[in-house]
């Protein structure tokens, strides 16, 4: 039975909150590209994938604020905390292809204070 996109997703969230690197095997498809567009860095392929979040000194705690797509396109909203107490706010976007996701692009973010001059238009969260 083919997992659903939200599976797929969720389950690349356990695997990571979990530490378990070998784990994206099961979700990602061997040619899958991931692209950090703010470094300017894109990871083409399984082999490195593997080298990559395998030598990251911490993986970041990955808590979903919001999920959404449908079939082959999945929207993750999560903050990633690597441990210091000073999150990344983070948007990725999931493509997938036959049940595993065939490319990742992911943005990140830290919070800033909003500026006084928009306080009369704005709701705070």
């Amino acid at each position: 039975m083919q997992r659903t996109g939200r599976q797929v997703v969720e389950a690349l969230v356990a695997t990571l909150n979990a530490g378990e690197v070998a784990g994206m095997d099961d979700v990602f498809h061997d040619d899958a590209v991931i692209e950090w567009p703010q470094s300017g860095e894109r990871i083409v392929g399984a082999d490195n994938r593997r080298a990559i979040y395998g030598a990251f000194p911490q993986l970041p705690a990955i808590s979903p604020r919001r999920l959404t797509g449908d079939g082959g396109l999945w929207v993750l909203e999560a903050d990633l905390d690597y441990g210091d107490g000073d999150p990344y706010q983070t948007v990725f976007v999931f493509e997938l292809r036959d049940g595993l996701i065939s490319k990742e692009t992911a943005y990140w973010t830290k919070p800033f204070p909003a500026p006084e001059w928009r306080a009369d238009w704005v709701e705070r969260m």
